[in-house]
């Protein structure tokens, strides 16, 4: 960190210290907030905006050449008065990262004078001229872009350390988007009722970044389309160097036509969720007594002083209470055989767990039941234990989903067609890939912080998107021009701008 800002940051933190500082507190007759004769006044000369990290984010794009991958792939425009196409994508994409909910909120960020002069820009698209831009989408058109983000994704892969290309853990999964709009195109009834779109999303584990999304109809099963993505993401990690790739999803996704195909490729593994069809539970039930034995999951986490008192349980007081029928977990087992799909022409490897289960009603149990669990998996090193809580880490990806929906506000239906809607989540869910690639651009120079400066990134890589919006990007900070140079001045300190002038300084901004 520069002398100057390490000055700026270190008086900023003793001030606010010595406001939260206990031991200064005295007794107070009056509240503390206490603010009165509050005016306002306008000012005609300096100009500030809310959204400060959003030049270290436009300059990240710029780094990797974000903005000229985008017009050279894609080419929806005859004549660029004045918009390109990456105007639009970027005015898109950086709308959620500047606290934009909505497509509406363009008309707050283009009537904003600093914003745009914070950006070097005459203007940016209206919400209506934005929408007018999705509609020109077609299929390959979208497939345009997304090739274009990973060709960007690639060159931000490419400056991380050898150990992050051990291994690439893809992701899948469906979720529904609903809409209470009547008329748009491609809509349709899905299994809960809910009308709206089914979009696919394959994501990057690791690191959460959406590598693919895929928008189809409210009715259509999950897997649909899902192979052919995957495989799109497949060629995407095996290109970037990565030495091996998982392949996760649930019983929807345990595509047995394609198994043979992706076992073929000799760095690609895969975990899927299997139905427990007769024929399995049959195999699971024939086995041996000494073929199961009894799994142990970790602790969900390591108390570093002493166990708290744990709360009373007041859910299951009251379900006791009124006798409502529950069921209990009692034991978990875990076996494996050989089995070879329907479909395939090798056998691969088959775990089950055997879940055993208490029906109980108030206090009294009323019978026990046994349910099988199945995952498939091409991967012989691994222990049945490690493949079935691996299995189970793909629950992380509905986290990702509740990020895409309400925190980037991605999963939206904001136009009229199928196609227009599939655009603009793919351009606003790029506002969750900048912020990915922005913790990953955090160097770890080698040294006596380099695990500190790691922890740092993954600290930043795991923040919810809210969270990382409040603490990089929703900056106040004064806009002037001085110098030849757009110089974004910070006018307030948080405890997060250590990290935020690393990034700084690699990108000499």
């Amino acid at each position: 960190m520069k002398p100057i800002f390490r000055r700026w940051f270190q008086k900023g933190k003793a001030r606010i210290d010595r406001r939260l500082d206990q031991t200064r507190n005295p007794l107070s007759p009056e509240p503390v907030l206490k603010a009165r004769n509050i005016h306002y006044e306008v000012s005609d000369k300096a100009q500030a905006i809310h959204c400060g990290g959003i030049g270290l984010i436009h300059a990240l794009g710029q780094r990797f050449g974000l903005a000229k991958t985008i017009d050279q792939k894609l080419h929806l425009l005859k004549f660029h008065v004045p918009y390109h196409e990456s105007d639009h994508v970027l005015t898109l994409a950086y709308n959620p990262l500047c606290g934009g909910t909505c497509l509406q909120d363009l008309e707050l960020l283009r009537n904003d004078e600093t914003f745009l002069n914070a950006l070097d820009a005459r203007r940016i698209p209206d919400p209506t001229t934005a929408g007018d831009f999705c509609r020109r989408f077609l299929a390959s058109d979208v497939e345009a872009l997304i090739d274009a983000i990973n060709e960007v994704r690639r060159r931000v892969w490419a400056e991380q350390p050898e150990s992050f290309f051990d291994c690439a853990t893809i992701d899948m999964d469906g979720t529904l988007v609903g809409t209470t709009g009547q008329c748009k195109e491609g809509m349709d009834i899905a299994y809960d009722g809910t009308w709206g779109y089914h979009p696919l999303v394959v994501s990057l584990a690791e690191t959460g970044e959406v590598l693919s999304i895929v928008n189809r109809p409210g009715n259509r099963p999950s897997h649909e389309g899902a192979a052919r993505e995957v495989n799109r993401s497949l060629v995407l990690c095996l290109e970037a160097g990565f030495r091996t790739v998982l392949l996760r999803g649930d019983t929807d996704f345990s595509q047995t036509q394609y198994l043979d195909g992706w076992n073929a490729i000799r760095k690609t593994r895969f975990i899927f969720g299997y139905d427990a069809v007769p024929t399995l539970v049959r195999k699971a039930e024939e086995l041996p007594d000494h073929a199961w034995r009894r799994l142990t999951r970790p602790a969900r986490y390591h108390v570093n002083t002493q166990p708290r008192r744990t709360p009373e349980n007041v859910k299951a007081r009251i379900v006791t209470e009124r006798e409502y029928e529950t069921l209990r977990l009692d034991s978990e087992d875990i076996a494996e055989f050989e089995y070879q799909p329907t479909a395939c022409r090798q056998k691969y490897r088959m775990v089950v767990i055997r879940k055993n289960i208490t029906k109980a009603k108030g206090e009294a149990a009323l019978f026990d039941d046994v349910r099988y669990f199945f995952y498939i998996t091409n991967e012989r090193e691994w222990s049945a234990d490690a493949i079935v809580f691996s299995a189970n880490d793909r629950c992380h990806q509905e986290n990702l989903h509740a990020q895409l929906k309400s925190g980037v506000r991605a999963l939206r239906a904001p136009v009229d067609t199928l196609e227009s809607n599939w655009a603009y989540m793919v351009m606003t869910a790029l506002g969750w890939n900048v912020k990915a690639w922005w913790a990953l651009s955090l160097p770890e120079p080698p040294g006596r912080w380099r695990d500190k400066y790691r922890q740092e990134k993954r600290w930043v890589l795991g923040l919810e998107f809210r969270s990382f919006v409040h603490a990089f990007v929703g900056l106040p900070c004064q806009v002037l021009r001085t110098g030849r140079k757009l110089v974004y001045r910070l006018l307030s300190w948080n405890p997060h701008l250590r990290v935020f002038f690393r990034l700084v300084e690699t990108l000499n901004c």
